[in-house]
């Protein structure tokens, strides 16, 4: 692998980011195939293992709404770990360890789900691979101020969402077009996720260098929490700009979560097929890796904050042209939508929080980012829930969300307006 990273050096693309950089943007390609493996497949595989008559199955209400338990025990699980595990990986020579320990447990787990064929542990399993997969997650997005520089954390950023989602389709493709069983698909899937996650991990393993952290040792568990509720009485009392930033973030990163994991219930909704549906939401993969490449160059040119603001306004779009939805054609066009912007909202936040918080807290802080950004999804799936009780379609419900990017919207430019207190 690292002599792949030096050619790669040499290709084009990626002849501006050093070692380090292209290292840490990898890991995004790693990942990310587990990303598109919980919204597409996981849920599908699930429903095959849960839904039945014979004992030990259970009725297809009764298989979402666990599913979408299972889902709110890792959010609330990941706000609860997630500041815990940053603010450890703060302090010297931590970050590494921690980083390198969570993606091992994670990459396992992923593989033992593939071989589960009873609904309640595979859920049970699920749920600890994505806590351990977000909780990566954390110590990765820290990393950010230790690879590049202020100046290039855009950029940096952007490359990483991009080629995150590049070579998801090829990866999972010959699964979605159904040529093989649905058990050896599951493990098929599940197995070569887990192993492109660790292979594409592993120049970040080598090649990383903490350059930033807090002198002296962690202390104890409840030290550390007193020091994570000191950071938000900080943020809450001084640090104006990182409070709206993140009451932003929380609020438009929730419609883009909503939207993203409910994309086969939007699809199902309107009765239309799944391969179709699934075909759809990797083609989305594709536009979302041009559209995060876009992102990244115009970074080089235009300010972070209004580049966020053209996301948040072509999402907004979206959800307003989701009113039209009838045909695969028209959820087609929706999935275009999603992708111009989905993986450049996000790459342009993390990057801009980067720039905003303490370097030597980056960890701690990037936990306290990941309880909103997680959390995405929460109150988007309430909405969503509570106009389809009312008598509402989906098409309402989906439209419903503008009213979170039109929030964010505002917030962040309260943010903007806030001076930079590191």
């Amino acid at each position: 692998m690292s002599s792949l990273v030096k050619k790669m050096n040499n290709w084009k693309i990626f002849r501006d980011l050093n070692e380090q950089e292209l290292s840490w943007v990898l890991y995004d390609v790693g990942n990310s195939a587990y990303t598109m493996l919980a919204c597409s497949l996981i849920p599908i595989w699930f429903k095959n293992i849960a839904i039945g008559d014979t004992p030990g199955r259970i009725s297809g209400d009764n298989a979402t709404a666990y599913y979408s338990l299972a889902i709110s025990i890792t959010t609330i699980l990941v706000a609860i770990i997630g500041p815990i595990i940053g603010a450890l990986a703060d302090h010297k020579d931590r970050r590494k360890v921690l980083f390198n320990t969570v993606v091992a447990i994670g990459v396992c787990l992923c593989i033992t789900n593939g071989f589960i064929n009873a609904w309640l542990p595979f859920l049970i399993v699920f749920v600890l691979t994505r806590l351990f997969y977000t909780s990566a997650n954390t110590i990765y997005d820290s990393m950010l101020n230790d690879v590049t520089t202020e100046e290039r954390a855009d950029q940096v950023s952007s490359y990483g969402y991009a080629w995150g989602v590049a070579l998801i389709a090829y990866v999972m493709g010959p699964d979605m077009l159904g040529k093989i069983s649905e058990s050896l698909s599951k493990i098929i899937g599940f197995g070569v996720t887990a192993v492109w996650w660790m292979l594409v991990t592993l120049p970040l393993l080598k090649n990383y260098r903490q350059k930033n952290y807090v002198e002296g040792a962690a202390g104890t568990v409840g030290a550390v929490i007193g020091k994570i509720f000191r950071t938000f009485s900080s943020i809450f009392r001084q640090n104006k700009k990182v409070l709206f930033f993140l009451i932003a973030f929380f609020l438009y990163i929730d419609g883009v979560g909503t939207i993203i994991d409910n994309c086969i219930n939007i699809g199902t909704d309107l009765g239309l097929p799944t391969v179709g549906q699934v075909v759809f939401l990797l083609a989305t993969q594709v536009v979302a890796w041009i559209g995060s490449l876009v992102f990244a160059n115009l970074s080089k040119k235009h300010d972070t904050v209004r580049l966020i603001l053209v996301c948040i306004i072509g999402y907004f779009c979206v959800c307003i042209y989701a009113l039209t939805l009838k045909t695969l054609v028209h959820f087609g066009i929706l999935a275009f939508g999603v992708g111009c912007f989905q993986g450049s909202i996000q790459s342009l936040s993390r990057s801009y929080y980067a720039k905003i918080i303490p370097a030597e807290n980056s960890s701690e802080y990037f936990g306290i980012y990941d309880i909103f950004s997680k959390g995405a999804s929460f109150l988007g799936s309430a909405l969503i829930a509570a106009v389809k009780l009312a008598g509402g379609t989906i098409n309402v419900a989906v439209a419903s969300l503008a009213v979170f990017f039109a929030l964010g919207f505002v917030f962040l430019l309260i943010a903007d307006k806030q001076p930079v207190m590191k």
